[in-house]
């Protein structure tokens, strides 16, 4: 699953972190102020860091599939973190500010050695250009940028992760239904899981097939789901048809 590190806990970073709890992301924030950096703050926070911002990214690594808002309060702390980021592994780096603090921190970053084709990669003034004011707002027109790069590097972008389960893979679809092909949930021998195939009836019911033939003994198996039907009656958007490869991972 990709993790969403948000380096900043003001207004802006609490309604993007209330969205994306909704979009599968692995959700990290870092702050170095305890009143904006806590749990109460962030319940939905797979972790929350009270720490100095490069300590605490530092602290978590990089990796190619993770995606970076920073939103920190000053412009010091903001091109801080961004310099840090683009030294290390990442899908996406977005950072809030007008055009001229952004330009004023690239300037900054080139003159460090950082090559324009690296900086022009950076989505900053963040988030689609939608007209956002509040901080609700702001934080759609963010949440609808990560969607969109999610969308355009695809579901192959995150390898499903190793270890005891059962690996179920998209490897057919037809029609309307919500994810596409070699997108992935891996489901654990006591019913948890990681990623998802989108949801909904199919995945509940995926789910408690993955952990019968993990049960049972099983190595693989394939599944056809058909909700056009259900989509058809129940006046659902998503319908269409999806197969499923289950592959049993000891």
């Amino acid at each position: 699953m990709e993790r969403l590190i948000l380096c900043g806990g003001g207004h802006v970073s609490l309604q993007v972190a209330w969205i994306a709890q909704r979009l599968d992301f692995e959700l990290f924030v870092i702050d170095d102020r305890a009143d904006f950096a806590n749990r109460e703050r962030f319940p939905m926070a797979r972790e929350v860091l009270c720490m100095p911002f490069l300590e605490a990214l530092d602290q978590l690594g990089s990796r190619s599939s993770d995606y970076y808002v920073i939103l920190s309060r000053g412009h010091a702390h903001d091109r801080d973190c961004l310099e840090h980021v683009l030294r290390g592994q990442y899908a996406y780096a977005g950072m809030i500010g007008s055009k001229t603090k952004v330009a004023t921190v690239m300037k900054s970053l080139r003159e460090e050695g950082f090559d324009q084709q690296v900086l022009d990669g950076v989505y900053s003034p963040i988030g689609l250009d939608i007209g956002a004011q509040s901080p609700a707002e702001i934080a759609v027109a963010i949440a609808a940028q990560l969607i969109q790069v999610r969308a355009a590097l695809g579901p192959g972008a995150v390898p499903p992760p190793k270890g005891p389960g059962v690996l179920c893979t998209i490897v057919e679809k037809h029609g309307s239904a919500p994810r596409g092909v070699g997108t992935w949930m891996l489901v654990h021998p006591d019913g948890s899981c990681e990623g998802t195939i989108g949801g909904g009836e199919v995945e509940y019911l995926a789910q408690q097939q993955a952990v019968e033939l993990w049960m049972n003994g099983g190595t693989r198996m394939r599944k056809h789901y058909d909700l056009s039907h259900a989509a058809e009656e129940l006046g659902m958007v998503c319908g269409g048809k999806i197969d499923v490869e289950f592959e049993v991972q000891r």
